[in-house]
């Protein structure tokens, strides 16, 4: 049995979609856990939804890639507030992207060279036609998801 240690075979670097949904919530929650009990870092990655739509009209994207922005700074602090009383010892970053959301996970587990993905499910009808942001992540085929209802 050499080679082998118990408590120190898990991910190190758990990548966390959240948007405050109740099921990305739910996702923050489950990756915290695993964190603690793995000693793993966390990167929670809030993404600013950008599409060529937007270009179209500036006016309107601009004011809603600031509302998206301010949203995920409140998330960040709301974050931060849960971290320093219920779970300081467990480190995480916190990152705000512009971008397609699973896009921008992917890309960042990459950067980070993530060992899991944590992502809440999505409840939005249109993912069954186009693929939800979880689907995208699976088919990547790079790190274990986990999509947590």
């Amino acid at each position: 049995m050499s080679g082998f240690e118990i408590g120190t075979d898990g991910p190190q670097v758990i990548v966390v979609g959240v948007d405050g949904s109740e099921t990305s919530m739910r996702g923050t929650a489950y990756a915290w856990g695993l964190a603690r009990r793995q000693g793993s870092e966390l990167i929670f990655v809030y993404v600013v939804v950008t599409s060529p739509i937007t270009a179209l009209i500036p006016d309107a994207s601009v004011s809603a890639i600031q509302a998206q922005e301010e949203a995920g700074a409140e998330l960040r602090d709301r974050l931060a507030k849960v971290a320093e009383s219920i779970q300081p010892w467990v480190r995480h970053t916190f990152r705000i992207e512009r971008g397609d959301a699973a896009s921008v996970l992917i890309r960042v587990a990459n950067e980070v060279r993530a060992d899991a993905v944590v992502v809440g499910s999505s409840a939005q009808a249109g993912h069954r036609l186009m693929g939800s942001v979880a689907v995208r992540l699976v088919r990547a085929g790079r790190w274990p998801v986990t999509v947590v209802p």
